[in-house]
């Protein structure tokens, strides 16, 4: 199979882990959030109640907590395509 092949054959992977990795991020997210010893629900950028400070925060995290998630995810789909088709779909 050639490279061109193996991006094909990667597209619908990346889709489906795509947005599997943005419920497992939000998941891990929340989680993180309460142990952080904070409400039980993290904050929207609209939330009056909430200051500027715990919002960024919680957008800093959940944000880097997605790209870390969503790296791994990548990585190991396209590790698996390459073992299937044996070529690398990047």
């Amino acid at each position: 199979m050639s490279g061109t092949a193996a991006k094909i054959a990667y597209k619908p992977v990346g889709l489906l882990f795509g947005a599997g990795a943005g419920l497992v991020s939000g998941l891990i997210f929340k989680q993180v959030w309460k142990i952080a010893g904070h409400d039980d629900d993290a904050p929207n950028a609209t939330d009056q109640d909430r200051g500027w400070t715990e919002i960024l925060l919680a957008a800093a995290l959940q944000g880097a907590i997605f790209a870390v998630v969503k790296a791994a995810v990548d990585r190991a789909g396209a590790a698996g395509v390459q073992k299937a088709t044996g070529q690398w779909p990047g």
